[in-house]
């Protein structure tokens, strides 16, 4: 099994408990891992899973390539990172998304096998759990041969003695991801080729690194794309309640929201003109710090287009809507407003 996730939904405990299942509750041999970077919210996270009959030692420890189970915590992350690399005909994709099987096939380009879509970011809200709860009840019932009796009594030994208010929880959204999945088998018919997994070029060795460690590969903020990161809620900005205090500028961690100078009364003034939701990892700092309320917690399902929050595009080269392309992905810091910028990212 392979999870493909971002960091803050769970997915490595979510493998974790994958890897005592197999062990704990059905006997098997297991093993389980996770690979990451910076454990920042918002970074890309995969977790590993291995389960084989007990008398079959697991002696690899690698990535796995070809999975039987993939698990895709958040839809965003489809077309950014490649994560349906290596899949098989005989593989079971399970994606977080409110979509119909049909939908998923071609959201990831996926060339056969069986596609699982569940709403698990609904159901963690709803059942006041999280969505990783709600994709290990998904996974489990995958698999095909795992009671959900085995599942709950594994949360219990497990998230029970360290969380026992949210046990309840916990349970239910385990249950409801193992029951509503919606699944459809595709066979190959061309449509999509497979897309074939390769490991990371430009690995470094003893033999081929830069002389001194230097890595010589630039970091950039300005195009990271931090939406995937978001769980659930955002940020809605109410212009008619802003008083232009910038409270919610200093309180935010990734400078995304947007100020134009205006003219008022005979001057001018930096106005807030909304946020840059391609950099808005959701954190909700500045809905708490907000005065007068112009910024709350809103469910980004319920707004799926936010041009009408956005800069205008005739305000700074760069701008964009929102539907045609993703939010403005230019950086309003003072020491950025001097960059040439294009659709997506700097130029």
């Amino acid at each position: 099994m392979r999870l493909e996730s971002i960091g803050g939904l769970g997915a490595n405990v979510c493998g974790k408990l994958l890897g005592e299942l197999g062990a704990q509750e059905l006997g098997l041999n297991a093993a389980s891992f996770s690979s990451y970077g910076s454990e920042k919210r918002g970074s890309p996270v995969k977790s590993f899973i291995r389960w084989c009959d007990r008398d079959t030692a697991i002696r690899i420890s690698s990535p796995v390539v070809h999975p039987h189970i993939l698990a895709i915590f958040h839809e965003d992350m489809v077309g950014k990172l490649p994560v349906t690399a290596g899949l098989v005909p005989e593989s079971k994709t399970i994606l977080a998304t409110a979509l119909e099987p049909e939908e998923i096939r071609d959201r990831l380009r996926l060339s056969a096998g069986e596609i699982i879509g569940i709403d698990a970011e609904r159901i963690a809200l709803e059942s006041k759990s999280r969505i990783n709860m709600v994709l290990l009840g998904a996974i489990a019932k995958a698999a095909g041969f795992i009671p959900f009796a085995a599942l709950e009594r594994l949360i219990a030994a497990t998230l029970g003695k360290k969380y026992p208010k949210l046990l309840r929880e916990n349970i239910e959204g385990a249950r409801r991801g193992f029951e509503e999945g919606k699944s459809q088998t595709f066979q190959e018919d061309g449509k999509y080729p497979p897309l074939p997994y390769r490991e990371p070029e430009d690995d470094w060795g003893y033999e081929n690194a830069p002389i001194g460690g230097v890595n010589p590969h630039i970091g950039s903020t300005v195009s990271s794309d931090l939406s995937a990161s978001r769980a659930g809620y955002f940020p809605l900005f109410l212009p008619d309640k802003c008083i232009h205090c910038g409270l919610c500028d200093s309180t935010c961690p990734d400078m995304v929201f947007q100020f134009a100078l205006e003219d008022s009364k005979g001057k001018k003034r930096l106005v807030n003109r909304g946020l840059d939701y391609i950099h808005c990892k959701g954190c909700l700092r500045c809905v708490t710090i907000c005065p007068t309320g112009a910024l709350v917690a809103a469910l980004e399902r319920e707004h799926p287009k936010k041009e009408h929050l956005l800069l205008n595009q005739d305000l700074l080269p760069g701008a964009m809507e929102y539907e045609s392309g993703g939010a403005n992905s230019w950086i309003t810091g003072e020491a950025y407003l001097e960059e040439k910028t294009r659709k997506g990212g700097i130029l």
